[in-house]
């Protein structure tokens, strides 16, 4: 029986408001799955910009409430993290191992669904009797969502809340997935990290994991450098806003790294300006990741590739969900990971423009909308 249900809806003309909508019961292969909470990242902000009209979020969790005919790992009641990275499984890079870049079901690479969105059965989810978009296939910025079964892992960490659950659906599992899939970042070696909001946190949670010994973070500010330091980092550098590509602040590390500057460095500010900034904190044939995302045209100093310096640009940490999740919630339960701790402030589905606000402005190292 179809679900009349409020969501945070976009026309992609910078704008959004709160509408009601109608889910339908799930297709076959798909789940009906009413939201508990929804993580926010920059991406929530910036899908406001892309001209589409679709359903926000993409970082969500909950619980099944009714699930296809033709589904059997999940029943009514389970505790699900959503995510976005589903294969076909039979594409050229599914076969390489990169689901999360399947040429077919991808949200992010342009599949079949489209760049950035997506949509279940042509009815599944309407406003006015007209098919509406779910961003990322998943749109958790509703009280109820209709996704493929492949887009959820089950929680089996019994201890974990809702809002820490939802925040491993996307910055989480990147920062995790650059560390772990993309850097491969080894014990004893040395880290930095650039920025200390939520993505960079994770970074310094999974380097810490890892058995980094030197872990240092960076950030213009003092608050957010002393969450880093309870997360794992060993050194917490202040920076300046007029230290430009953070220059000077290469100069420190080099200096805790025995002059040479350290061997990975995970740029986490979304600053299109830092987007070279880690290859001056690395050392000859280090490694240099970016992990924000970052898509626009930027100038680089070719003299910070010398020597031997590699440079990722990976997605979404290189996910494969049905791998990673378990191993992030075994973490968890491990109390290896940090998740409520993470979590700055929760908010209501009526004050998503103040959530987005207190993102924007630097005050949450991450926010939650509950449900």
């Amino acid at each position: 029986m179809p679900i009349h249900c409020k969501a945070a809806i976009t026309r992609g003309k910078q704008d959004f408001s709160i509408e009601e909508i109608i889910v339908a019961d799930p297709a076959p292969d798909e789940i009906l799955v009413q939201i508990k909470a929804a993580g926010l990242c920059h991406t929530d902000y910036d899908s406001l910009n892309w001209g589409k009209t679709m359903i926000l979020g993409h970082e969500g969790a909950g619980l099944v409430v009714k699930a296809g005919s033709a589904v059997t790992d999940f029943k009514t009641g389970d505790p699900v993290i959503l995510n976005w990275a589903m294969s076909c499984g039979h594409c050229f890079q599914c076969g390489q191992g990169n689901v999360h870049l399947c040429e077919n079901n991808s949200p992010v690479t342009g599949g079949t669904h489209g760049p950035n969105t997506g949509h279940a059965h042509a009815m599944g989810t309407t406003q006015n009797n007209v098919p509406i978009q779910r961003s990322f296939n998943l749109g958790t910025l509703s009280e109820y969502t209709l996704v493929k079964a492949a887009a959820a892992v089950l929680n089996t960490a019994a201890e974990m809340s809702f809002p820490a659950a939802s925040i491993l659906s996307c910055g989480v599992m990147t920062g995790y997935g650059s560390v772990v899939n993309a850097a491969r970042v080894r014990p004893g070696s040395t880290v930095v990290v650039l920025g200390s909001g939520g993505v960079g946190l994770s970074v310094i949670q999974a380097a810490r994991i890892s058995g980094a010994v030197k872990i240092i973070a960076i950030d213009i500010n003092p608050a957010r450098l002393e969450m880093a330091s309870t997360f794992g980092a060993t050194h917490l550098i202040l920076a300046n806003s007029q230290d430009q590509g953070l220059i000077s602040a290469s100069l420190q590390v080099k200096e805790i790294c025995e002059n040479r500057g350290a061997d990975y460095a995970f740029e986490c500010t979304a600053r299109p300006e830092l987007g070279a900034a880690p290859l001056a904190m690395v050392r000859n044939a280090g490694t240099a990741i970016q992990v924000s995302g970052i898509e626009q045209s930027i100038p680089f100093d070719m003299n910070l590739f010398e020597w031997d310096k590699i440079y990722m640009n990976p997605l979404y940490g290189k996910c494969k969900p049905q791998i990673d999740f378990p191993a992030l919630i075994a973490l968890y339960s491990d109390k290896q990971l940090m998740l409520e701790e993470m979590i700055t402030r929760t908010y209501p589905l009526t004050e998503l423009k103040q959530a987005f606000q207190d993102m924007l402005q630097g005050k949450n190292a991450k926010g939650v909308i509950i449900f």
